[in-house]
């Protein structure tokens, strides 16, 4: 049915995940396919890494103890974006783009004031990926 999951991942919130990786991770071994995790940083420093190869190399780590702790068949992808605050969205659909995934399972965060104002990330995916996104809250 899938041939290749994306999960982006926040490594500043990894411990808010877990539904999420989890999600993935049982989706990827029904189905047999790989995941490819999605970490998206800045040119300069920032919480997780100092610099966008300090932050690859973090991401790379964090996919190894998930695939090993997991069982699947797992890669990196890190993309660099000047402001992600501002061009998150747009450098998602990159991504997806660059990794041929036709599954996205994301993360949601929880609701609240925020989001009468400004749109979700998952939102947003969702209304313009070309693949379906499987949102977990």
């Amino acid at each position: 049915m899938y041939k290749k999951i994306m999960v982006p991942v926040d490594l500043a919130h990894a411990d808010r995940l877990d539904k999420a990786l989890t999600t993935a991770a049982d989706l990827s071994r029904h189905y047999e396919i790989p995941v490819c995790y999605v970490g998206i940083t800045a040119t300069t420093p920032g919480p997780v890494a100092h610099t966008p190869k300090e932050f690859q190399s973090k991401l790379d780590a964090f996919v190894k103890d998930e695939a090993a702790k997991r069982g699947i068949d797992a890669s990196s992808l890190t993309k660099i974006s000047h402001d992600p605050s501002i061009d998150l969205d747009e450098t998602l659909l990159s991504a997806l783009n660059e990794t041929g995934a036709d599954l996205v399972v994301m993360a949601s965060h929880v609701p609240g004031v925020p989001e009468h104002i400004f749109a979700s990330n998952a939102g947003y995916l969702a209304s313009h990926a070309p693949v379906s996104v499987l949102v977990v809250r």
